[in-house]
């Protein structure tokens, strides 16, 4: 069974959300082992420096890099990432598992990822053009790794 870990910076607030993560949680269970690590956002005291924000960027890298379960692909989610269909993800994904048995998905905060985690990813990936609330990432991000998964299990939930 693959063991798979989304490291996010920040924490969920809306109820509705916690609910949708939780679910898509329960449904992967059945291929993968799923861990969360919710990591605290920096504060910035100045959201118009530039200085301050790539401070709290690097900070929160270094955090997100230590809680990387050791052996694990490492994808970083982000603007500049590729974007692709289901069935690529899928395929990529599989390569990720049968290779490392362990993938850690990142989430960076409101403001990004530091350029150190993005360097250290096997895989950067972007999953629209278009900006999406920083919560909403999160499932998101579990409704592509569990449709990953039935595509690879041969499962119709794939259309």
């Amino acid at each position: 069974m693959a063991d798979i870990t989304i490291i996010s910076v920040g924490t969920l607030k809306e109820g509705y959300l916690k609910d949708a993560v939780l679910e898509y949680k329960k449904r992967l269970s059945q291929y993968a082992r799923v861990e969360e690590i919710n990591l605290k956002e920096e504060r910035i005291s100045d959201e118009d420096n530039a200085a301050e924000i790539q401070r709290a960027l690097n900070a929160e890298g270094d955090r997100i890099l230590a809680a990387v379960p050791k052996g694990s692909s490492i994808v970083a989610m982000c603007v500049e990432g590729v974007q692709t269909d289901s069935p690529a993800l899928a395929s990529r994904i599989g390569k990720m598992i049968d290779e490392r048995g362990r993938i850690a998905f990142v989430i960076g905060s409101s403001h990004g990822l530091s350029d150190k985690v993005k360097v250290a990813a096997e895989l950067k990936l972007s999953v629209s053009k278009l900006t999406f609330p920083h919560q909403l990432m999160r499932v998101i991000l579990l409704e592509s790794v569990y449709r990953s998964f039935t595509i690879l299990a041969g499962k119709k939930y794939h259309k």
